[in-house]
């Protein structure tokens, strides 16, 4: 039986620490990526010992690159053009300073520059591992988190939707998380 998290009453975050606590690999996609939301999880990502099978891999699908470089992108990914190594570098430079400025948002504080520290130490470890999805928008949650546990090997947290609530962009109309 599926639990719903409203956090109301049942706290996702909660949840998420419970199972992360004792994981061997961790696989989230997620719409944002913030530096408030990594704090809560990032003690835990720290025991992972950085190798292939024991890292925690991000993939981000709602970063904030300039529209017209989007449209640009979206455009010749959807047609499989291939981009020239220009435009390729020119768009990795705006991407980056764009998911720069989301980690970066909110007021500057001691936590938020002990999490970013914390945050690269643990990517220059290979115990996380961010990737950027570039082909469309994907307003995602899904946690996948990877257990030694023989009765659940696999424990996932996701937002539901049925097909017809997913937009061409693979942005969810309705979202549940369970």
């Amino acid at each position: 039986m599926p639990r719903i998290f409203d956090n109301i009453e049942a706290d996702l975050l909660t949840a998420l620490r419970e199972t992360l606590d004792g994981s061997k690999r961790a696989d989230f996609c997620v719409g944002y990526f913030n530096l408030r939301g990594w704090s809560s999880l990032a003690d835990l990502v720290e025991a992972y010992p950085g190798t292939e099978t024991g890292c925690c891999r991000v993939l981000i699908g709602m970063h904030h690159a300039p529209e017209e470089v989007m449209r640009e992108t979206q455009k010749a990914m959807r047609k499989e053009q291939e981009l020239d190594k220009g435009t390729k570098l020119r768009l990795k430079k705006r991407i980056a300073q764009s998911f720069k400025e989301q980690i970066e948002f909110g007021l500057p504080t001691a936590a938020a520059e002990k999490t970013l520290r914390e945050l690269a130490k643990q990517l220059r470890a290979h115990k996380v591992c961010i990737k950027l999805f570039l082909k469309h928008p994907l307003h995602a949650k899904l946690y996948l988190l990877h257990r030694t546990d023989h009765v659940a090997p696999i424990v996932a947290y996701r937002a539901r939707a049925a097909p017809d609530q997913i937009q061409d962009d693979g942005t969810l109309l309705h979202q549940c998380v369970c």
